[in-house]
């Protein structure tokens, strides 16, 4: 039976955030639209099948065909990425790093992590998070550049003799120099970490450095620039892998879900069609003319532009707060989030920025032309964000330009 048959008050809430997907322009940077091959198999029947354990290994009968589907999961990621050991059972990136602390580290290990207000994630060290009541978190930011200083992390790892070296970020929009982070790490005998989530599919592209082959352990999720189902995963050398499985099940997690691996799979091997070479190459051209044309039209661009798919602006030139942002360009049907910008004086809740992204509007199709006219229509909600006519009315333009790159046009529910 249909959803639509069976359960009218979900089925109108569907169509009507496929309505708002398709109308709208997505820049979450987090965020992208899957394929339809995707989405079918999240909706397979791989769903009802239990498969506690690993291929091969699991504690329930009749997984024989859930063999084959994660098995390719784990080895298209291998080829991705040049991974020695993959782990495609995490529900999520922070799963994924807390699973990573568990296998590296014991409590009261000390991890240096990127500042929350600096680009870096929650699970990161930020305090109110569980890990960084178990673990010693050190905090690094950025220099007066907006660049990550490995001279002060090289100091700050010698001051403080870290178990753990962490890098990768949820706002931060420059390349990082991995091989300069590993000789840090072996210079004071620290086990080194990147967190890959937004970035991993500019890497699987081979548009950024991969930290793979070089550190001990990455995570990612295989949604954002991955453009999979959102899930996490663990990529680590072979000698963590033992510590790797045991910290995913039955440490942390019970039964894997298999529709979303399934899904996973097929997002990989997506990743490793040429076509996606030329995705990642148009996300980062599409980014840079954003930071053109909003660097042309006052707004402070956070680590001086950047070299992936998202942008972390100040938007207080403009007499705006990032929460005003926001709500002005929702109203013009453009998804961002306010986020804070480095030493943000505001509250998280009600910070001076916006973060934005590309993923989602190259994987429409969209390219420099219409980021030029995207970029215009932002500095026009931003700075009319009182008047709720021009907001409408940049609304409307919005949808005309959507109109021309059709979202799931055979899509209903």
């Amino acid at each position: 039976m249909k959803i639509s048959t069976y359960d009218p008050d979900i089925s109108r809430a569907l169509n009507l955030e496929l309505n708002r997907q398709r109308e709208g322009l997505e820049m979450i940077p987090s965020e992208n639209f899957v394929s339809e091959a995707v989405l079918e198999a999240l909706g397979s029947v791989a769903t009802n099948k239990y498969a506690e354990g690993y291929p091969g290994k699991r504690y329930y009968g009749g997984c024989q065909f859930i063999d084959v589907i994660e098995q390719l999961a784990i080895d298209r990621a291998k080829e991705i990425f040049g991974a020695e050991h993959v782990n495609v059972q995490p529900l999520s990136g922070a799963p994924a790093n807390i699973a990573a602390y568990e296998a590296l580290l014991e409590p009261g290990d000390t991890i240096l992590g990127m500042d929350l207000s600096h680009g870096g994630h929650l699970t990161h060290g930020h305090p109110v998070t569980q890990s960084a009541k178990i673990y010693n978190f050190i905090r690094y930011k950025t220099n007066a550049d907006g660049l990550l200083d490995l001279e002060n992390l090289r100091a700050m790892a010698v001051e403080h003799k870290p178990k753990l070296i962490l890098v990768g970020y949820s706002a931060y929009s420059r390349e990082i120099d991995y091989e300069g982070v590993k000789k840090i790490a072996d210079e004071v005998g620290a086990l080194t970490m990147a967190d890959i989530a937004h970035i991993a599919g500019l890497i699987a592209a081979g548009e950024m450095n991969n930290p793979v082959p070089l550190f001990d352990v990455v995570t990612t999720t295989t949604h954002k620039t991955l453009r999979g189902p959102r899930g996490g995963m663990i990529m680590c050398k072979k000698e963590h892998k033992k510590a790797i499985n045991k910290a995913v099940f039955p440490g942390l997690q019970g039964g894997p879900h298999e529709n979303v691996i399934t899904a996973k799979a097929i997002a990989f091997k997506e990743a490793l069609e040429p076509s996606f070479k030329a995705y990642a190459r148009q996300i980062k051209a599409n980014a840079k003319v954003l930071e053109r044309v909003l660097g042309e039209r006052g707004y402070r661009l956070m680590f001086g532009g950047t070299d992936n798919h998202l942008l972390l602006i100040d938007v207080t030139p403009k007499g705006a707060t990032g929460k005003e942002s926001e709500a002005a360009l929702d109203k013009a049907g453009i998804t961002v989030n306010k986020n804070m910008i480095p030493d943000d004086a505001r509250s998280p809740m009600d910070p001076s920025g916006i973060r934005l992204g590309t993923p989602a509007l190259t994987t429409r199709g969209m390219k420099e032309a219409e980021m030029e006219q995207i970029g215009a229509w932002i500095d026009e909600a931003i700075t009319a964000r009182g008047d709720e006519g021009k907001l409408a009315e940049i609304k409307t333009a919005v949808k005309e330009l959507t109109d021309r790159f059709p979202l799931y046009p055979d899509l209903t529910y």
